[in-house]
C-alpha cells in the first residue's frame, strides 16, 4: 500500500493564503485569475492522449500541454477546492498510466536519448517533474486502486528509466541533468519513496561529486553565479534549480539548500538577472532564441524564490513589474504582497557586473555595461570573454553585442534552428547552426584568414578561454572593460578594449571599440558587425555587384552573399550610417591603405531557407599587428508617421589612433566642434589605481587607473 502525501509545494496555510487572493487585483490574484481561466479553456476540451509524434509535431505539443495542465489542475483544486481540478488531473495521469508502457522508445534522431512519450529524455523528465507535482496535490483524493495504476504504470517505469536505462544521463553535469535529479526527486517524495529522493540529492554513486543535486549546482555554476551555456541555457535551468530547491528546503531541511556553496542558489539567480536588456529579454549568447526573456516560466519560478529566501531585493521588484506575474506559491504570495505595498515600483536598473567563469571563477568571465544617458534611456554593452560554453557554445570570444532605446543594436544571429516547428527537422538544431550561427564570422568581432576560432574544433575551445584584463563598472560617465584571446588562433595575440563614454554633448553614450591583433606573420583580419535597419549613407563610395558571389568557401563565409564593396581612403575616416527603428547609428572607422568595406548578406548556400537573411559589413585589413579603432554613435530621431526627422547626421568625423605602446593606448575622438581623447590601459595585471604614461607629439599624458577622458575642445 503506497504512503500518501501533503503537496510537496504547497502547506495547508500557504493554500489558504492563496485562497484568499483568488479575484484579487495583486500580482497573485491575476496570476491566478490567467491559471483558471487557461485551465479552464483547455479542460472544455476532451482528454486526449496521442502516441509517438516528430519533435514539435501535434503529439509533442499535446503531451506538453497535458503535463502542464496536470501541474495547474491539483494546485487549483487544492487552491479553490474545486473536485472537478482534481478530477480531471486524476483522469489524465490515469489515460497516461494505462498507455505508456504499450509506446516503444522514440528513434533516435541525433545525440539525445529518447524516450517512450518524447523525441528524447530531457522532455521525459518535465513531463515526470510537472505530472509527480500535479499528482501530490490531488493524491488523497484518489482511490488507492488509483493510485496504484498511476505509481505502476507511469512513475515507476519513468524512475526506472531515469536512474537505470538512462543513469548515464541522470548524472551528466549538465542542464539535462539537472531536470533528470529534480524530476526523480520529486516524483519518489510524491509516492512516498525516499530512495529516489536521496539518488537525486547526493547522485547514483552517493558521493555529492559525480552526480546529484549538490554536484550539479557545484560545477555548473561559477561563483559568480554565471551559467556557461549562456542565459539561454540558464533559464531553462534555473527552473528544476528553483523547484527542488524549494522541495529540498522543506523535505530536507538539514541540507540547508539555500546557503549551500556560499548561496550559489541565490547568486545564480542574480547572475541570470544581470544579464538581461533594459527590455527584459536576454542577450543570445551562444546557441540562443533572440526573444527569450525574464517572463519565461522558470524566471517567474526563480525571483519569487529569490524574494522570499535571500533579502527583499527592491530590483525583483522592478523585475515583477515587467513579467506581471509571480510563482502561485508561498514565495510569489511574498513577492505580490511587496509589490502590493509599494506606491510606485520602478523599472530594474541592474548594475554593470563582470560575471567570472568556470566553478573556481578562474576561467574568464562575461561583462555588461551599462550607462543610463540624460534622458533616462539605457545602453547595455556586453562582451563574451569566458568559456566556450559546452556543445552549446559559439567560437566568438571577445565577440560583442550592444543595447539602447529599446532595441539590440549590435546584434548576436543567435541559433540555427526553428524552435518547435515540425517541418524544419522537428524543431531540432539545423546543419546551418555549425556551419553557420557558431562561426566566429557571424558576430561581432574579427575573423582571421577566413576562418574560425579554434578550428571550429570543440574540445579545443573547451580547453581555453579568454583573460580578463580590466573591467570599470561604476562611473556615469566613464565605463569599460577589455580581455584578451590569445592563440584562438594560431600565433594571434587580440585585445579588445571597449569604452561607454558619457558627454554633455550627446544624447546616448559614445560606444568606442579599439581592437588589437599582433603576429609575426601577415594575416587577413575580418572586423565584422552584424547590424539591422536601413543604410543612410557612407562617406566612401562602393560598387554594388551585379551578381552574387559568396565570401568564401567555408567557416561560415559559404552562406553570406557579397552584396557591395569599397576600397577605403586611407587619408580620411570611413563613415556609415543606418536607421533602426527611430534612431540613427554612425560607425567611424579609422582606415589604413588597402582597407576594404564588404556589405554582406546572410543566406547563401541554403536551398532550404533555413538561415534568416540578416546584414554585416566588414572592414578587411592585410597585416601583421593592427589596431582596428571604431566608435558607435547614437544619434537623432525618425518618425515616419508624423513624417518627422532629426539629427539624421552625427558629430563625430574621426576616431583615430594617435599612439600605442605597451603601456597605453591614446586615441582621439573628433567632430566640428571638439575633441575627446581617450587614454586606455595595455598593462596586464597592475592595480586598479595604477598611474599610466604615454606621449604623443612632445607631451605626455598621465592618469590614474585603466582607462581616462580628457576634453580638448569643445
Amino acid at each position: 500500500m503506497h504512503q500518501t502525501a501533503e503537496a510537496i509545494l504547497l502547506n495547508r496555510n500557504e493554500v489558504e493564503l492563496l485562497a484568499k487572493e483568488l479575484g484579487q487585483d495583486s500580482l497573485m490574484g491575476l496570476s491566478l485569475n490567467t491559471m483558471v481561466n487557461d485551465t479552464l479553456n483547455y479542460m472544455s476540451s476532451p482528454i486526449e492522449i496521442p502516441g509517438h509524434g516528430e519533435a514539435g509535431g501535434y503529439e509533442h505539443n499535446k503531451h506538453k500541454l497535458n503535463y502542464q495542465y496536470i501541474n495547474q489542475a491539483g494546485r487549483l483544486f487544492l487552491i479553490t477546492g474545486e473536485e472537478r481540478y482534481a478530477e480531471y488531473a486524476a483522469q489524465l495521469l490515469l489515460g497516461y498510466a494505462d498507455v505508456y508502457l504499450t509506446l516503444d522508445y522514440h528513434i533516435q534522431r541525433n545525440t539525445n536519448p529518447t524516450g517512450r512519450l518524447f523525441h528524447q529524455i530531457l522532455n521525459e523528465h518535465v513531463f515526470l517533474l510537472y505530472s509527480s507535482l500535479g499528482y501530490s496535490c490531488i493524491s488523497r483524493y484518489l482511490s488507492e486502486e488509483q493510485r496504484e495504476r498511476i505509481i505502476e504504470g507511469l512513475f515507476r517505469p519513468l524512475l526506472e528509466m531515469s536512474v537505470v536505462k538512462y543513469g548515464h544521463d541522470f548524472d551528466r553535469i549538465h542542464n539535462h541533468g539537472l531536470w533528470a535529479v529534480a524530476a526523480v526527486g520529486i516524483c519518489g517524495l510524491a509516492i512516498g519513496e525516499d530512495k529516489w529522493m536521496e539518488l537525486s540529492v547526493h547522485g547514483l554513486a552517493g558521493d555529492d561529486e559525480t552526480g546529484g543535486f549538490l554536484a550539479q549546482i557545484a560545477k555548473l555554476f561559477a561563483p559568480s553565479g554565471y551559467y556557461m551555456e549562456g542565459p539561454y541555457y540558464h533559464r531553462y535551468a534555473i527552473r528544476p534549480l528553483c523547484l527542488f530547491a524549494e522541495v529540498i528546503g522543506r523535505h530536507r531541511p538539514e541540507l540547508d539548500i539555500f546557503n549551500y556553496k556560499d548561496q550559489v542558489i541565490g547568486k545564480t539567480i542574480n547572475a541570470m538577472l544581470a544579464t538581461a536588456y533594459p527590455n527584459g529579454v536576454f542577450p543570445a549568447l551562444n546557441d540562443a532564441s533572440l526573444s527569450m526573456d525574464i517572463c519565461d516560466a522558470g524566471v517567474i519560478v526563480a525571483v519569487s524564490l529569490a524574494y522570499s529566501h535571500y533579502g527583499q531585493n527592491p530590483l525583483l521588484l522592478g523585475v515583477a513589474k515587467i513579467q506581471q506575474k509571480v510563482w502561485i506559491h508561498g514565495c510569489g504570495l511574498e513577492l505580490s504582497n511587496a509589490y502590493q505595498s509599494e506606491d510606485k515600483v520602478e523599472l530594474p536598473l541592474w548594475p554593470s557586473v563582470e560575471l567570472n567563469e568556470g566553478p573556481n571563477g578562474d576561467r574568464g568571465a562575461q561583462g555588461f555595461l551599462r550607462m543610463q544617458a540624460k534622458g533616462g534611456d539605457i545602453s547595455q554593452l556586453v562582451m563574451n570573454y569566458g568559456q566556450h560554453g559546452m556543445g552549446h557554445g559559439h567560437f566568438d570570444t571577445l565577440g560583442v553585442s550592444f543595447f539602447n532605446r529599446g532595441q539590440e543594436v549590435l546584434k548576436e544571429y543567435g541559433f540555427g534552428r526553428w524552435v518547435n516547428v515540425e517541418p524544419k527537422f522537428g524543431g531540432r538544431y539545423l546543419d546551418e547552426n555549425k556551419s553557420y550561427a557558431r562561426q566566429t564570422i557571424a558576430h561581432n568581432l574579427v575573423s582571421v584568414d577566413q576562418g574560425c576560432q579554434n578550428q571550429f574544433d570543440v574540445a579545443t575551445a573547451d580547453a581555453k578561454h579568454g583573460t580578463p584584463h580590466y573591467f570599470v563598472g561604476d562611473d556615469s560617465k566613464l565605463q569599460g572593460m577589455s580581455a584578451i584571446a590569445d592563440e584562438f588562433y594560431p600565433g594571434v595575440k587580440q585585445q579588445r578594449s571597449l569604452a561607454l563614454i558619457n558627454d554633455e554633448l550627446f544624447d546616448s553614450p559614445l560606444l568606442l571599440d579599439v581592437y588589437q591583433l599582433s603576429s609575426e606573420e601577415q594575416h587577413c583580419y575580418d572586423y565584422a558587425l552584424q547590424y539591422q535597419g536601413q543604410i543612410i549613407r557612407t562617406n566612401f563610395e562602393y560598387q554594388s555587384q551585379s551578381q552574387l558571389k559568396t565570401l568564401g568557401d567555408d567557416a561560415g563565409y559559404q552562406h553570406l552573399w557579397n552584396v557591395a564593396s569599397a576600397e577605403v581612403d586611407k587619408e580620411r575616416c570611413s563613415e556609415l550610417s543606418w536607421l533602426q527603428g527611430n534612431s540613427y547609428y554612425t560607425w567611424i572607422c579609422s582606415n589604413q591603405a588597402g582597407d576594404e568595406i564588404i556589405f554582406t548578406r546572410s543566406g547563401a548556400n541554403d536551398p532550404q531557407f533555413n538561415l534568416r537573411s540578416e546584414t554585416s559589413f566588414i572592414l578587411r585589413r592585410e597585416a601583421n599587428s593592427t589596431v582596428f579603432a571604431n566608435v558607435l554613435e547614437t544619434h537623432g530621431y525618425f518618425n515616419e508617421a508624423i513624417e518627422a526627422s532629426t539629427d539624421a547626421r552625427g558629430q563625430v568625423k574621426s576616431v583615430t589612433v594617435l599612439a600605442n605602446t605597451e603601456q597605453a593606448c591614446l586615441i582621439s575622438i573628433a567632430g566640428d566642434a571638439f575633441e575627446l581623447l581617450v587614454m586606455l590601459s595595455n598593462l596586464h595585471g597592475v592595480p586598479n589605481d595604477h598611474q599610466h604614461t604615454i606621449e604623443y607629439n612632445n607631451t605626455i599624458y598621465s592618469w590614474n587607473g585603466h582607462l581616462a577622458t580628457q576634453k580638448i575642445r569643445g
